[in-house]
């Protein structure tokens, strides 16, 4: 990147600031925790993250509703949204994170029933996921072998189960572990629920070699939808 180009951006960056400062109607105490963060995180790579993130939250707040934005600008709880949206930005590192950042923070002002606290919680949330578990929540949205086909190519390489085998190394051990861990992290967050195969005879759970049940099937709970529309990639039609 050029020097000019630096300019450019921390122009850019510095006048876009200015209009969400302007645009959440931020008191003076409150714009101060703003210019601190911003000011944190200006410095090496992380400046170029925020700049690439307020440039896709300006097109989506462009398109909310004025009435709406002045009421986002008296609520403390949308000025608390929106710096963590800034927050969270400045260590994405892939632009469909700042894209999910950008989503959660926009569909929160643009809420007619105003629960930025709400969308607060579902950002906190997405900052406790990596990309690859963005991926495997969505994929639980259809876990079928004949659902959403498209979806199942672009992310074949996250999704395909990985298999385990007497004698495999100790590198295929690990991923499927990894991978596991995944599915296990979104169970604890109340993103994706299991259900367990039954024993016919006794009525109870099937275990494996592991002693750990058996899983016939995921699915997505209404927390983790709630999450897929805030973050844009599911709307309301597919609830």
């Amino acid at each position: 990147m050029t020097e000019k180009d630096n300019n450019l951006n921390a122009s850019f960056l510095d006048h876009r600031v200015a209009t969400y400062k302007a645009i959440a109607g931020l008191i003076p105490g409150f714009g101060s925790i703003l210019s601190e963060v911003v000011g944190a995180i200006i410095p090496d790579q992380r400046m170029d993250r925020l700049v690439k993130y307020i440039k896709i939250l300006d097109t989506k707040v462009q398109k909310i509703n004025s009435d709406l934005l002045e009421i986002a600008k008296q609520n403390e709880l949308a000025i608390d949204l929106i710096e963590e949206g800034f927050v969270q930005a400045s260590r994405s590192l892939s632009n469909e994170r700042r894209e999910y950042i950008a989503n959660v923070v926009a569909n929160g002002i643009s809420d007619e029933e105003k629960n930025y606290a709400d969308s607060k919680y579902i950002l906190k949330l997405l900052g406790e996921l990596n990309d690859q578990e963005v991926i495997w929540l969505r994929f639980f949205l259809h876990p079928t072998f004949d659902g959403d086909e498209e979806f199942r190519q672009q992310h074949q390489n996250v999704i395909e189960p990985i298999a385990t085998y007497i004698g495999a190394d100790e590198n295929i051990l690990e991923k499927k572990d990894i991978q596991e861990s995944y599915k296990s992290h979104l169970e604890r967050l109340g993103l994706i629920r299991s259900n367990y195969r039954i024993d016919k005879n006794t009525g109870l759970p099937k275990f494996n070699h592991q002693g750990v049940p058996e899983v016939s099937y995921r699915f997505v709970t209404p927390l983790g939808k709630m999450m897929l529309k805030k973050i844009g990639l599911i709307d309301s039609a597919n609830t």
